[in-house]
């Protein structure tokens, strides 16, 4: 078999591998990027996770507002929820970018644009099974690995017979669950929660941990299932499923989410505290996380060493252990989210083309989960301060003391801020509230910039906004 040769070889083709390709190219390098679907160019986040996920958040905060548009005076009848047709929605969205993400890569690259699937024969050597059943070898001198990840499945008795939806397959539904079952109450699942909620299924969310978000504060955790109780969404905390059951049939695969599910329904057996449960539902979603997409790469024929879970640990440069190997985005065991492979991208860029030293050490990463209100969150917790044994001061603020909150009725929530008593700078801050993940990009600036807390309590902000707020909450320090 012949060998091409090449100066970069990308595998996937993720946000972090999408953005380097171009500029390898630009750099005058010989550069390749293998991707195995084309549905998939571009990653995850455009095509199954963020864009299409946030498309329909839209599709149910607005039938939300309809149905609660009495409070702002105007009469509306109920809503209908037209599940295929938001299904629709989506998927033109999603449509919509794979040109663009495919003519930017085909811009670069040309036929260096390889869809096949990837595993190493050496360190610096990989075999591509194209769609056409022709395998090529490739090598190069460097290699940077962008796999991703995918939703992780349990090992649990009874689940693959009895069927269950992902956070992908969930997202292909085109009838309403009568009874959604959530297991998970992390970002994905309780985002999804509210969503199929606010459509009108009832929902319940089974969580192992004492809280939800157990990443989060206790008090902000609270917040948010207070919340989405209020919605109407059932919760099950320190909860182990045992056994799960198909009623009216076994799929032994995971559930088509175009299956007709009428006269079917999933039991669950689950241990909360010392007694035993049982919950039956239309529909399984499994939202516990996700797995590395490591399993067949054969990295050890290259010598890549992997954690317990399967994901590529990396130095601060993004380096694994392996020279000239490197591994960004979510396959390295960071945050997972688009814009830490965005800065995974441009460390990479500032060390292997313009001469730089950059690396992961300090850097900021906000998040945000996309409930109503929003979750957004920066830095330190209050918990993650007082265990690094910070001097600290806690302010607090009512999402109803905020004037722009009380004009949109949007007054569920409240806003958190850690700050350092010697240096006065902010460590940290959880904002529960309207417009969150928008107003914490402000919040952002000043740590990153280094400056007090008072540049935000006397600074002249936009009246009457959201980030507004944040005059009054570092007033309260």
């Amino acid at each position: 078999m012949d060998t091409q040769y090449y100066d970069d070889i990308i595998i996937g083709g993720g946000k972090a591998g999408k953005t380097l390709a171009p500029a390898l190219v630009a750099d005058g390098r010989k550069t390749a990027l293998v991707e195995r679907s084309l549905n998939m160019i571009g990653g995850s986040c455009p095509n199954i996770a963020c864009i299409p996920s946030k498309t329909m958040v839209a599709s149910a905060e607005v039938a939300n507002t309809v149905r609660n548009s009495a409070a702002y005076g105007i009469n509306t009848a109920p809503p209908t929820v037209d599940l295929a047709a938001v299904i629709g929605r989506k998927r033109s969205v999603v449509q919509s970018l794979r040109p663009i993400n495919l003519n930017n890569l085909h811009t670069a690259l040309g036929d260096n644009l390889i869809i096949g699937t990837a595993r190493f024969m050496a360190p610096k050597t990989i075999e591509v099974a194209t769609g056409e059943s022709t395998t090529r070898l490739l090598t190069a001198e460097r290699l940077f690995i962008n796999t991703g990840t995918r939703p992780l499945i349990p090992s649990m008795q009874g689940l693959k017979e009895a069927g269950f939806l992902t956070s992908e397959s969930i997202m292909e539904l085109e009838q309403l669950p009568e009874h959604l079952i959530v297991l998970g109450s992390g970002y994905i699942g309780l985002e999804f929660a509210q969503m199929f909620r606010r459509f009108g299924s009832r929902v319940t969310v089974i969580g192992q941990s004492k809280q939800i978000l157990s990443q989060h504060d206790p008090d902000i955790a609270i917040a948010v299932q207070t919340l989405l109780e209020r919605d109407g969404i059932e919760f099950l905390l320190k909860a182990k499923v045992l056994r799960v059951v198909r009623i009216g049939g076994a799929s032994r695969r995971e559930a088509s989410p175009l299956e007709n599910r009428s006269g079917n329904a999933t039991k669950l057996l689950i241990q909360v505290g010392d007694r035993e449960v049982s919950l039956e539902g239309s529909h399984l979603l499994i939202a516990i996380g996700r797995a590395p997409n490591t399993d067949t790469l054969n990295l050890a024929a290259a010598g890549v060493a992997t954690d317990a879970r399967g994901f590529i640990p990396v130095n601060e440069r993004l380096e694994t252990n392996i020279p000239n190997i490197w591994a960004l985005g979510d396959i390295n065991g960071g945050p997972q989210y688009t814009h830490v492979a965005l800065d995974d991208y441009r460390i990479v860029k500032a060390n292997l083309i313009d001469g730089g030293n950059r690396s992961i050490q300090g850097r900021l990463v906000p998040s945000c989960l996309f409930i109503d209100p929003e979750l957004a969150h920066i830095g330190l917790t209050e918990t993650e301060a007082q265990q690094q044994g910070y001097a600290i001061r806690v302010a607090k603020l009512d999402a109803r003391d905020i004037m722009r909150a009380v004009t949109q009725s949007q007054t569920d929530g409240l806003m958190k801020a850690i700050v350092d008593t010697e240096t006065g700078r902010i460590l940290g801050c959880s904002l529960l509230c309207h417009e969150a993940g928008e107003v914490i990009s402000t919040v952002q600036m000043v740590m990153q910039a280094q400056m007090p807390y008072t540049v935000l309590r006397d600074g002249i902000l936009t009246h009457p906004t959201m980030t507004e707020g944040l005059n009054m909450l570092f007033s309260n320090v």
